[in-house]
């Protein structure tokens, strides 16, 4: 039987509140590992397997370089990001495909406006359709289909779950976190989304911040790791919260829909959270805030990043109150 989450295994992680009055709670589990992999912090749950959803995708394109496909730079950022679809964004992954000698059209992932106010306020205005360049996870997908190009696999079938593609994600992700993928779903791209724990997540996350500074580790992981902290705009997009965190404390940042979010320092400290409502607005506020509370980042630098990424809670044109930390998070501070 799988091991699922339970509402009482989760602890209170964030909490909203608006005018003195408490209107939302977030719960979950979150999990601080150190650079040997060790638990520090251990909250809720931590054990249970969850779909990371995007927060795999640096894994998912360590399994495309490993089958051949000679990513750079920001190629490589954004097959580990969850894009807006800017003009910068569509350009790296239309030349990914142009290298592969594919097109748009190849791509699975489905059609959508781009979450760029600016390419999406161009595209109304010029008539165009939704484009699946423009879709999150289209620098995935490229990836993906890139390997199929160089090894010869079936470009039409590159999604299926015993397709060599994704049995090459599957190796990858379990040896990355240690761990036997106890289940597989689709995620919202289409793609195969794998179940493992947060603790499995945050010491994968460890290994691979690490790999830069590691002459022994997976050279290819330390590009990976690289190229995310060069390339953080081609991550998420320039203004937003993963992007910031690598911008601005160096910490490889992602999220995963559904409440997930992985990061973790150049040391190896790292943080896996899953809220369980499903929403992340949280998840950074949480994250830092448990990475801090190890000593593994310096308090007031986390403090200014949050100060400028945690969406405040409005009132007509005032501010009405704020998204601050739960219980179960404060308690670690004192």
């Amino acid at each position: 039987m799988i091991h699922t989450f339970r509402a009482y295994d989760a602890v209170e992680l964030a909490v909203l509140e608006r005018s003195g009055f408490v209107e939302s709670v977030h719960i979950g589990s979150a999990v601080v590992v150190a650079g040997d992999g060790s638990v520090v912090t251990e909250l809720g749950d931590i054990k249970a397997p969850i779909y990371p959803r995007s927060a795999t995708k640096p894994f998912q394109a360590l399994a495309s370089m490993q089958a051949g496909v000679p990513l750079r730079g920001a190629q490589v950022a954004i097959a580990c990001g969850s894009h807006t679809g800017s003009f910068e964004h569509m350009d790296v992954v239309s030349g990914m495909l142009k290298s592969a000698g594919l097109t748009e059209d190849h791509l699975g992932c489905p059609a959508a406006w781009p979450t760029d106010s600016t390419a999406r306020a161009w595209m109304v205005r010029t008539e165009r359709e939704k484009s699946k360049l423009a879709m999150n996870c289209s620098g995935k997908h490229a990836a993906f289909l890139w390997a199929c190009v160089e090894n010869g696999w079936d470009v039409a079938g590159y999604l299926e779950p015993n397709h060599p593609m994704q049995r090459a994600v599957r190796t990858v992700l379990e040896e990355s976190t240690g761990e036997t993928v106890t289940h597989t779903g689709i995620d919202g791209c289409g793609a195969p989304v794998m179940a493992v724990s947060l603790t499995g997540l945050a010491r994968a996350f460890s290994t691979l911040a690490k790999a830069p500074s590691d002459k022994h580790a997976n050279a290819r992981a330390a590009t990976i790791a690289t190229s995310m902290l060069d390339y953080p705009w081609a991550v998420e997009g320039h203004g937003k919260p993963n992007t910031v965190v690598m911008d601005e404390l160096g910490v490889l940042a992602k999220m995963g829909a559904e409440g997930v979010l992985a990061m973790a320092t150049p040391t190896g400290a790292s943080v896996a959270v899953k809220i369980l409502d499903g929403n992340g607005r949280a998840a950074t506020l949480v994250g830092l805030t448990l990475l801090a509370a190890a000593g593994a980042l310096d308090v007031p630098e986390v403090a200014e990043v949050l100060a400028a990424i945690v969406p405040p809670v409005m009132g007509g044109n005032s501010r009405a109150g704020s998204l601050r930390l739960g219980q179960a998070v404060s308690a670690l501070l004192n």
